[in-house]
Formats: C-alpha cells, sequence, structure tokens
C-alpha cells in the first residue's frame, strides 16, 4: 500500500549558466530551498516527492542568447548521472524523498549533441528514470529531441513506448515526466498514461502563457483526460547569466499540484521570489478510481482503430538533426515553422487565411 503523502515543487531564483560549472550557484540555492519546504510541508503529511523546475540547473541561455549547438553541448551541457545529479543524490537521502529535474544534457550515442532530459532520483540517490524531451519550445529551444535523430534513437531503443515515454515504477508510485512544451501535446501525456504513468512532473511554463492560463488549462486537462496527478512547479525569479544583476519574473508564476480528477491540490501563484507549492498525492485513491468508476476513467474506452487515422499522414518532419546540428532561432523560422504552416493548409487541413500571400502568410 502507498500511503499519501506530500509532493514539493519548488520555485526557485535562478541565474543563467554559460558555463557548466556555474551551476554550483543554483544547487547550492536547490539545498537551502528544499530544507525550508521539506520541513514545513512536512507538518502535514510526510514529504516524498521534491520537484524542480525545468531550468532550475542551468537557466535558458541557449535559448535566450539563440548560443551555438554545439559549444553548449561542449561547455555547458551536463552529464546524467555525473555531479549535479550526484549533488542532488545527496539531498535526496538527506530527506528520504524523491528528486525530479531536468538539465539539459549530452547522450553518449550523439557526440556535440545535447538534450533536454527529465530526470527521478530515488531517496538512494541513484537516478531511475530519464526521459528525453519529445516536443521543444519552438522555436527557440536548442535541444534535440528523440524525433530528431529518429532512425538513430529507434536503432538504439526500439519503437515503443518505453522508448519515448519512459515510466519509473517506484515505492511512491509510478513516475513520468511531461515538461513544458511538452504538456501543450495531448498525446505526450498520453503516451506516458498508456505506459502506466500515476503522478506526472511538468515544469516550466514562461509568462504571458501562464498568465493567461494556458499552463494551468493544459495542466488540469491532461490530469483528467488520463487520470493522473501532475506536480507543476514554475520558475522563481530568473536573472539571465550568473552576472546580471536585474531579477525578472519571467515565468509569471501559477505553481499548482493537481489531482487525477483535475482539481488543483496546491497552487502558489506568485512568481517572484524563491517558494514551493506543495499538495496531497494519493496513489491508493487514483488506482481506485481506475478501477472501479464507470465513466470518468476514460483511457478505459479509448477506440484506438478510429484514433489511428489521424496520424497515417506524418507532419513534424523525423531526422532533422540526424545529420546536422539543429538551426538557430531565425534558420529554424525560415526552414521549419513557415514551412510547416504552408505544409498545413496545402494539405486543406487548415483553411488559408486572406493574408496568407503566394509565399506563405504576409508580412513575415
Amino acid at each position: 500500500m502507498v500511503q499519501p503523502y506530500t509532493a514539493v515543487g519548488l520555485i526557485p531564483t535562478v541565474r543563467g549558466v554559460r558555463k557548466r560549472a556555474e551551476i554550483e550557484r543554483n544547487l547550492d540555492h536547490i539545498a537551502h530551498l528544499i530544507a525550508a519546504a521539506s520541513w514545513l510541508s512536512s507538518l502535514d503529511l510526510p514529504v516524498r516527492l521534491v520537484a524542480v523546475p525545468e531550468g532550475a540547473l542551468q537557466g535558458f541561455t541557449d535559448e535566450v542568447f539563440d548560443l551555438d549547438h554545439v559549444t553548449y553541448a561542449r561547455e555547458t551541457a551536463i552529464d546524467i548521472p555525473g555531479p549535479e545529479t550526484r549533488f542532488l543524490g545527496d539531498l535526496a537521502r538527506q530527506w528520504n524523498v524523491f528528486i525530479m529535474g531536468q538539465a539539459k544534457a549530452r547522450h553518449e550515442a550523439f557526440p556535440d549533441r545535447f538534450f533536454n532530459v527529465g530526470f527521478a532520483i530515488d531517496p538512494k540517490g541513484e537516478v531511475v528514470l530519464k526521459h528525453y524531451k519529445l516536443a521543444t519550445l519552438y522555436p527557440v529551444e536548442h535541444s534535440v529531441t528523440p524525433h530528431d535523430v529518429w532512425d538513430r534513437w529507434v536503432e538504439l531503443y526500439g519503437k515503443t513506448l518505453g522508448a519515448f515515454y519512459p515510466v519509473a515504477d517506484t515505492e511512491i508510485g509510478r513516475l513520468g515526466v511531461l515538461m513544458a512544451n511538452e504538456g501543450s501535446y495531448p498525446e505526450n501525456a498520453r503516451g506516458l498514461a498508456m505506459n502506466g504513468a500515476e503522478v506526472v512532473y511538468r515544469a516550466s511554463y514562461p509568462h504571458p502563457h501562464t498568465g493567461n492560463e494556458f499552463f494551468e488549462i493544459q495542466n488540469r486537462a491532461r490530469a483528467l483526460d488520463n487520470n493522473f496527478f501532475v506536480v507543476a512547479p514554475n520558475m522563481g525569479t530568473y536573472y539571465l547569466d550568473a552576472n546580471a544583476d536585474l531579477p525578472i519574473d519571467t515565468f509569471g508564476g501559477r505553481s499548482m499540484i493537481v489531482d487525477y480528477k483535475g482539481r488543483i491540490v496546491g497552487r502558489h501563484d506568485y512568481g517572484a521570489g524563491s517558494s514551493y507549492v506543495a499538495g496531497a498525492i494519493d496513489i491508493e485513491a487514483l488506482r481506485d478510481h481506475r478501477t472501479r468508476a464507470q465513466w470518468d476513467n476514460w483511457m478505459k474506452d479509448l477506440r484506438t482503430e478510429v484514433y489511428q487515422t489521424i496520424y497515417e499522414q506524418p507532419i513534424y518532419p523525423k531526422n532533422l538533426y540526424l545529420d546536422r546540428a539543429p538551426y538557430n532561432h531565425a534558420d529554424f523560422r525560415r526552414e521549419v515553422i513557415d514551412r510547416q504552416i504552408a505544409k498545413m493548409v496545402e494539405r486543406d487541413i487548415w483553411a488559408k487565411p486572406s493574408a496568407y500571400g503566394p509565399e506563405g502568410p504576409k508580412g513575415r
């Protein structure tokens, strides 16, 4: 039996990094924040899960400054496991918690490339889950995804749910990762659910999309659609790089924890500063609901043969970065975004708007 417990999502102050050594400053801050959050949040149910939002280790310098992919891979990306996850592993042992987080990280099979990797560390300090982000923040994120190197990825890992939607079966439930823009696509959440996920880490999401409720709508819908918990801390105050003296609330708050019926069971709306969000996780209640409810445990009713027809024709190009480094911002918009929009119009999936010219949307 999995007893109810508290999940904590950290809301840290972060400094963007350009060199791997600069991550240490952010890790030290995380250590202090875990101490405060774990102590106070455990006054109700014991804290068993701590989620560290996307960007908490390295920030988003590769995206903000349109940095060269290869240089970032060599100088800033980490290895998992490595010194940074060992630091977090020490914290997991100290507080007897699972820690879920994210980092831009390398992969031994893809030299001079980096991926956006979500991970989970158990209370023994061991990495028990690695998830490679499937949908980056278009058009600015430089990370490679498994779909960008599709042929090689399938050769390495196969074409299975576990190859793209890995889930760790742990003493606090089955853990999965749905980072940031991944949660904008219902299919990514459904892939985790079909692989058994019960508690899903989803962070971070920028303002104005948080303030305009995209983040909340998506989190609650993904939780309800798939009957799993969503732990969604957002970033706190952000400094663009290690030497910046101007703090910015880039992310707009709205940190939350959502239960398997789409109800918010923990929320923290404030975005500037450092804080945390906490809420109760009841795995046994989730499992009972999935096996006894007649209607709103949706997945038992999936008509998979019908839904397969939706995806018979490919849309986004696979193997985009199998033989080249990722595009910079301008090239990505020209070579990918504009072509994808044109494809949707040409296939008559989207109706052509009046502002659409012979070479694509006017004003580009």
